[in-house]
């Protein structure tokens, strides 16, 4: 989260030139604001993030009113760069879903990595009922299950735009974790079997028995713009160029652990095997 603590160290130094600025000590701003006396330098320092209020009151003891509608923006960006799921699902799986339909329409080239599942626009509606179904129990979240599945997948659609590239990297444990039962699994990797020959489709898969190179969670890459990664209690948005270049980096290198093709399908069919003996 690099990303999002180096925004809120910039955001903090912005404020305390601000109040240095106009000849205000930490403590005279506290005073005037009628907080403790840490406070200043705990924003000032990242230690904690300002309110808008905390921004206002700056803004207006220290003479500073023009800056005011950049700084709130700029905090406004940081909230947004980190979300709790608790928030971007509050309102249902669907408005979720179409977030990620206008990030994919604008996307060119989507890289995305995924250590545990199969990745959304590689889904079964099956497999995507049974992962939405744990996903509503475990986050407590609006119970719109249909709605949710519906709109995953006409996400699938852009799988089919001309002018877009997929790759799509999995480790193999995502051929075998279990979503649903076996015959959603059954469905789901013949599903992925077709896809892997799909044109504009690259699906790559890395084997058990890689050697580490990178330790990552997952990640979806839109152009060279943009990285979203999955944690377990938020979604991060990084825009940073240079942080970009590094998940581009993490990437490539997996990527070259990867097999596809032909390679690919024979460890596809391997997974099946082992749901469909006995």
């Amino acid at each position: 989260m690099t990303d999002i603590h180096d925004a809120r160290e910039a955001l903090g130094a912005q404020l305390r030139e601000l109040r240095r600025t106009a000849g205000l000590t930490g403590r005279r701003l506290a005073q005037l604001s009628g907080w403790h006396e840490t406070k200043v330098s705990k924003i000032e320092y990242a230690r904690i993030s300002p309110s808008d209020a905390d921004i206002r009151a700056y803004c207006e003891h220290t003479g500073a009113q023009d800056r005011l509608e950049d700084l709130l923006a700029t905090r406004h960006n940081i909230d947004a760069a980190y979300l709790e799921w608790r928030k971007v699902l509050g309102g249902g799986y669907k408005r979720r879903q179409q977030k990620s339909v206008k990030l994919e329409a604008e996307a060119k080239l989507l890289r995305a990595y995924q250590t545990q599942i199969i990745p959304g626009l590689l889904q079964t509606a099956e497999y995507a009922t049974a992962f939405l179904r744990r996903l509503i129990e475990f986050y407590r979240m609006a119970n719109d299950l249909e709605a949710g599945v519906s709109a995953r997948m006409e996400r699938q659609r852009v799988l089919y735009q001309r002018d877009h590239k997929f790759s799509f990297l999995l480790a193999e444990q995502a051929l075998y974790s279990t979503v649903g039962n076996d015959d959603v699994m059954i469905g789901q990797l013949d599903r992925l079997s077709t896809l892997a020959g799909m044109p504009r489709v690259t699906i790559g898969i890395i084997p058990f028995d890689s050697e580490v190179r990178i330790v990552s969670t997952s990640f979806v890459l839109f152009d060279n713009r943009m990285v979203m990664v999955e944690g377990t209690a938020a979604e991060l948005t990084i825009t940073q160029p240079r942080e970009i270049a590094l998940y581009g980096r993490a990437f490539d290198t997996l990527a070259g652990q990867s097999v596809t093709g032909e390679a690919a399908r024979g460890l596809i069919r391997r997974a099946l095997e082992a749901r469909t003996k006995g």
